[in-house]
């Protein structure tokens, strides 16, 4: 019979795997601050040591939460490992907001569990131009980082960052003043932005243009629609749009500076 419990560390890089599997495209290294960020976020379905299904649940401050890497194997769909798992994640986060960026077509299934959709992100994809050097985001106060990224994802999350940004062939760059930064890292295909912040749209366009200088393309970003700015971005940048999914939440999100989002950090981890 099946099982759901807590992954260990050297489990959880099968469910990255299992997401580039699915054609998510996760980024190298991104496990590692997933679990920096909060051990216990991955839970599997295991049954004689094999692993049937996984999700993560991650804690975000004292009020809020996230849902991500949902996924049973192939072969294993429609037996109720997806839904044990599930159910797990939601017992884990009991009590908080959850997010999640699911599939559009899945939306009436996570309504049933109390979601509402707040926008859509879309991925974005393109060779875009390179810009002008950049300074590294270890030339600001490593606090202040945290600060603005706080304002912008709704939670303080130091230990996470820490190791997004000092991860190895990862990108971080600032704006002079902290008018925004961004975080570029090697994807299983192409290099994947996130997060882009930016106080305005044309310092969102420098910190991309910096990111192309200093990473091989072509760029994965990850746009919140409801973001205008942020659309207009990517496309005068060149990139294409290429799947988009439902950003949904039981409870209110987190107090989010939404205008200064024009690159979520993860699909995976909000």
């Amino acid at each position: 019979m099946a099982t759901v419990r807590t992954m260990r560390a050297g489990e959880v890089e099968q469910a990255v795997a299992w997401a580039a599997r699915e054609g998510w495209n996760p980024g190298e290294g991104d496990a590692r601050a997933f679990l920096a960020h909060d051990p216990g976020a991955f839970l599997m379905a295991e049954e004689d040591g094999r692993m049937l299904a996984c999700i993560s649940a991650a804690r975000n401050g004292a009020s809020h939460g996230f849902i991500g890497f949902y996924i049973a194997a192939p072969g294993m769909r429609g037996q109720g490992h997806g839904l044990a798992v599930w159910q797990a994640a939601m017992a884990r986060l009991a009590g908080r907001s959850i997010g999640l960026d699911g599939v559009v077509a899945q939306q009436t299934s996570y309504r049933r569990s109390g979601f509402e959709l707040a926008w859509n992100n879309a991925r974005y994809v393109g060779a875009v131009t390179p810009g002008a050097a950049l300074p590294a985001a270890s030339a600001v106060p490593f606090g202040d980082l945290v600060a603005y990224d706080a304002a912008c994802f709704g939670v303080a999350r130091p230990e996470f960052l820490r190791e997004w940004i000092g991860a190895p062939g990862r990108v971080a760059l600032v704006l002079p003043g902290l008018r925004g930064f961004a975080v570029g890292r090697p994807g299983v295909a192409g290099t994947r932005v996130g997060p882009l912040f930016a106080d305005d749209a044309a310092g969102a366009g420098l910190l991309l243009a910096g990111l192309a200088a200093a990473l091989p393309g072509p760029l994965v970003l990850d746009v919140p629609e409801a973001n205008a700015a942020a659309v207009a971005l990517a496309q005068e940048a060149g990139m294409e749009k290429v799947f988009e999914t439902a950003r949904m939440y039981v409870g209110a999100p987190p107090a989010m500076a939404r205008e200064k989002i024009f690159g979520v950090t993860s699909l995976e981890f909000g």
